[in-house]
């Protein structure tokens, strides 16, 4: 979730710097909860005397430490991460403030929200400009060469490929592929050529950044990864994902992973 508060902050702050004018200028933050304690009390101080506009948090936004000055509007992002009580949290930190949530996962939730729910609805039906769909297709065990023979082709051409596992490491119950063992593997014997780097939720915030960045940099062709990476990184280079042991997944998993791909001019393929 980190990577994806950044993300936003990144981006947003590059769409709003051409919004400045000579007497204002709109001020930005990010909060999340690997912040220190000093940088946190900062970003506590800002919202409360009113000199941030505009702050992009994760869930470190609950906490009840951050009050408002005035809080005018609240858009809750990826809104199937948070639970019914935590999203009611947000609302209650100024007057009556105007509410946006916003999800592309179809959840049960989502949708009695949308039928039963006080809301307006709004639907963005088209995608972005230059968006090709994504072709999906199902490989059976038996054409595992042909998909590695396929991600390399596409790594030679230039683009990024993820793959995604259901679980960290081996188990004994379970009899399914792990990301840390595949990663191995991989990295040592099926793309030895190729950089190949791990990305899983039991590595520290700073290295899942770390990884993150390379890949967006494009200093690793191939990204092995678990669903840490369900929920909104954008990297347009990105055209195809492998997802393995894909009955592991919920739909809604699948729709989100899937959505990791398609994000630039390129034909992609999951």
């Amino acid at each position: 979730t980190e990577i994806l508060a950044r993300q936003h902050y990144d981006k947003i702050s590059l769409q709003i710097s051409v919004l400045r004018t000579k007497d204002k200028e709109m001020r930005i933050s990010l909060l999340t909860s690997s912040l220190n304690k000093k940088e946190k009390e900062k970003i506590y101080r800002g919202i409360k005397e009113g000199k941030i506009d505009l702050v992009i948090g994760t869930h470190a936004l609950l906490e009840e430490a951050v009050q408002f000055r005035n809080l005018g509007l609240v858009v809750i992002d990826e809104q199937h991460k948070f639970g019914v009580a935590q999203r009611a949290v947000l609302p209650k930190k100024g007057p009556t403030p105007d509410v946006l949530i916003m999800t592309a996962t179809p959840i049960p939730r989502t949708l009695a929200i949308t039928l039963y729910g006080d809301l307006d609805i709004s639907v963005i039906t088209e995608l972005p400009p230059n968006r090709k769909p994504v072709e999906t297709q199902l490989a059976s065990e038996g054409e595992r060469e042909a998909v590695y023979k396929f991600i390399r082709t596409k790594s030679e051409e230039g683009r990024q490929v993820y793959i995604i596992y259901p679980i960290i490491e081996e188990s004994f119950e379970l009899d399914l592929h792990a990301a840390v063992e595949m990663y191995e593997k991989l990295k040592k014997d099926v793309f030895a050529d190729l950089r190949v780097g791990l990305i899983h939720g039991r590595l520290k915030t700073r290295e899942q950044e770390k990884v993150m960045s390379e890949f967006i940099d494009e200093k690793i062709n191939i990204l092995v990864a678990t669903t840490v990476l369900e929920v909104g990184v954008d990297v347009a280079n990105a055209s195809v994902m492998v997802i393995e042991h894909a009955e592991r997944f919920g739909l809604s998993q699948l729709h989100q992973l899937r959505g990791r791909i398609g994000r630039g001019p390129y034909p992609s393929y999951c």
